[in-house]
């Protein structure tokens, strides 16, 4: 995962659509209440708190690959929850888990057949996989207007060549993809999540779709570029979201 770090107060206070669209993929998870599930990608811990709360005798293993938003979270959740500072990409965990559940994560991660082999060694036999991240299309309008502003002096000389540093994958590369780690069962689909947000230059800097370019740019341009990208968007702020979501168990052996 990109070695950036994340502002995980604010993250927390702007994060509305990313909290909803969490507690929905929650809704996809059975669980009875006494199971072992891994959040991959716990963020500030907003979601992880009531996954939390809908495991009484179970425990929360939550894992996250940002030093800023771990401390985050374990200040959300109880003592009983574990906190693992650790790339996903090199996940080792003590024991199996029965379910893995995931939101606003595997696009930032950019090698999905790695990250599916983890999360499967991660998974006792017959555990479920539940997630949900970015998703083919996604934000196409919006960095469209990204890329406008990236092109333009000052900020070009920093941009310039930049790498992307997401992955919105497609449904049937995805599906093909988890088969191969071993998930059987598999469903992966699209769905929107259009967003206007009520504070579009904290929302689009802390929650995500032009942190890697703010990250890019030095500390005095990173403040008029988001004001830049908030300006061409105009009134009001659409953010075009579009939503990859994933159901799969572990093949029993």
């Amino acid at each position: 995962m990109s070695p950036r770090d994340w502002d995980a107060a604010t993250y927390d206070r702007v994060s509305r659509p990313q909290l909803e669209w969490g507690l929905a993929v929650l809704e996809r998870l059975p669980l009875n209440g006494d199971e072992r599930v891994l959040d991959a990608g716990c963020g500030s811990g907003r979601v992880t708190a009531e996954l939390a709360r809908r495991l009484p005798r179970g425990e929360v293993v939550a894992v996250d690959a940002s030093a800023a938003m771990v401390a985050r979270a374990r200040e959300a959740l109880p003592p009983s929850a574990r906190v693992i500072h650790a790339d996903l990409l090199e996940l080792e965990l003590d024991e199996p888990v029965d379910a893995v559940f995931s939101t606003a994560t595997f696009h930032w991660v950019l090698d999905h057949a790695r990250l599916f082999e983890r999360l499967h060694a991660a998974l006792r036999p017959g555990g479920r996989l539940v997630a949900q991240c970015g998703g083919e299309g996604n934000l196409a309008s919006f960095f469209a207007v990204v890329e406008r502003v990236a092109s333009r002096p000052p900020y070009a000389e920093h941009l310039a060549g930049m790498l992307q540093e997401w992955r919105f994958a497609a449904p049937p590369e995805t599906a093909a993809l988890l088969e191969r780690a071993g998930f059987a069962d598999v469903r992966c689909w699209l769905s929107d999540g259009t967003v206007v947000p009520p504070e579009p230059p904290a929302f689009i800097r802390a929650a995500g779709p032009v942190s890697p370019h703010v990250a890019h740019l030095p500390e005095p341009l990173r403040e008029p570029f988001v004001a830049d990208v908030v300006g061409e968007l105009g009134e009001p702020a659409v953010l075009d979201y579009v939503r990859l979501n994933m159901d799969a168990s572990a093949v029993v052996a």
